[in-house]
């Protein structure tokens, strides 16, 4: 709905191992972290690996296996969550292609029977990746 703006500008830090970037909601209302379905970590074409994903928000970090249960912590449309993956990023003066994809359920439009709408969004920006 909003993806030109899930990835915040200027975010992309590094350890040089691992990389994060803020990221905002693509979506017009505030969703519990049960919402969020997965997401996806590109630097330069290259994948964060799956396993090694982490999901920050409101001060906590979660794997997205332990996001299904989340009702307590929500992602709001003000708010930005840190998405986080192991992918060899270098802190140098060089442009780099951030791509991430967001899965989301959104629970109060159903779609069918026991059936709510998911959306998968996707944005990629350019930016220099600062030292963490």
């Amino acid at each position: 709905m909003i993806p030109d703006r899930i990835i915040e500008p200027n975010t992309l830090t590094t350890d040089g191992r691992r990389a994060e970037v803020e990221v905002r909601i693509p979506w017009y209302r505030a969703l519990p972290g049960s919402c969020i379905a997965g997401a996806v970590l590109r630097i330069d074409g290259v994948p964060a690996a799956e396993d090694s994903l982490r999901w920050t928000m409101n001060g906590r970090t979660f794997r997205f296996d332990e996001l299904v249960d989340e009702t307590g912590e929500w992602w709001f449309p003000t708010d930005s969550a840190v998405l986080s993956g192991e992918v060899p990023v270098e802190a140098d003066d060089a442009e780099h292609q951030v791509d991430v994809d967001v899965k989301l359920y959104i629970p109060y439009i159903v779609i069918g029977e026991n059936e709510v709408l998911h959306i998968e969004e996707h944005d990629r920006k350019t930016m220099k990746a600062g030292q963490r």
